[in-house]
Order: C-alpha cells, then structure tokens, then sequence
C-alpha cells in the first residue's frame, strides 16, 4: 500500500545515474577536453531524457545513447573547427584531473584528438569502448567496412606519433594505459 511505484522519471534517472561515469569517459575520449566532454555528455543526457520512451524500449538503451553521443560530436565537430586553448600542455596536471595520471595516457590522448574525428570515433568505440565492428558501425551511422577503415587508419595514424613508441607492440589500447 505505502509502495512507491516506479516511473519513467525513475526510471531514467537510474539509468542515466549508472551510465555517467562511462557517458562522460567515452565523451572525454570523443572530445579531448574535460569540458567538451561534460557538455557532450550533459547534451546526450538530455536528448536521452526527451527520447526515453524508445531508449527504454531498445534492446539495448546503451548503444542507443552511444548512438545520440556520436551524432552530438559529428554535428558540433561539423559546425567549428577545432580549437587550440594552449601552446603546450603543462608538464604538471591538477591534482582533479584523473585523465592525466601518467605520461603515456597524456601523449595517447594528445594522440588521439588530432586524428580526424571519424578516425578518432572509429578508434574509440572499437579500441577503449571494445565493440564489435557492427557495433561500432551502428554507433557512427556507417557500414563495418567504414569503421574498419577509420579504425586502421587511426591505429597506424597513432602508431606513426614519435611519442608512442613505446605502445606500438600493444594491441588493446584501452588496457594500455
């Protein structure tokens, strides 16, 4: 009697507060940048909250949300051209930033942001988020072929950078740092 029901709000508050912490570090790996990674993620939280009634009926709300994330990057990475905010990244990070705990995962995402956004996608979702390559294909709005193409361009792209030699014997990346 005294039971409280469960409701769509409910419901997508539960989902999206035990998706964040992977919304915003697939975002970071999108974007590049703390901050464009927050906003990217905040605005995927919103078209999720407005589409709920099919997110919540997906087989796999997840996928579905990775699906809006990258459409959210593709479309502000089509409206302006990159920014450079700094010279130089500084030698010491912040004690907050939990990106930058080692040398290697600095140079990789340094790495990782100037290859070009498809590539970068590509390499992310199949690479640090480990999905299939139809997986991957469905998030980016692309065949398998694509995402295999952007992925090995993107991985050779990353193994030619001077910085990661160290990395060019590694096969998962994700797990590499």
């Amino acid at each position: 009697m005294g039971e409280k029901q469960s409701g769509p709000d409910d419901e997508f508050r539960t989902f999206i507060v035990g998706a964040w912490p992977w919304l915003l570090r697939t975002a970071y790996l999108l974007t590049g940048e703390q901050h464009a990674a927050e906003d990217l993620a905040q605005s995927a939280a919103e078209r999720t909250c407005a589409a709920w009634s099919k997110v919540r009926r997906a087989d796999d709300p997840h996928s579905y949300v990775r699906r809006i994330m990258v459409n959210q990057h593709a479309r502000r990475w089509r409206r302006r051209a990159p920014e450079v905010l700094v010279e130089a990244v500084p030698d010491a990070a912040g004690s907050e930033d939990g990106y930058a705990r080692s040398d290697q995962r600095r140079m990789l995402l340094a790495a990782l942001a100037a290859l070009p956004a498809r590539q970068r996608q590509a390499v992310v979702l199949r690479h640090w988020e480990d999905l299939s390559d139809s997986q991957a294909a469905a998030a980016m709005g692309c065949s398998a072929g694509a995402v295999r193409s952007h992925a090995a361009k993107g991985i050779a792209r990353l193994r030619e950078t001077a910085d990661l030699g160290e990395l060019k014997d590694m096969t998962r990346i994700g797990g590499a740092v």
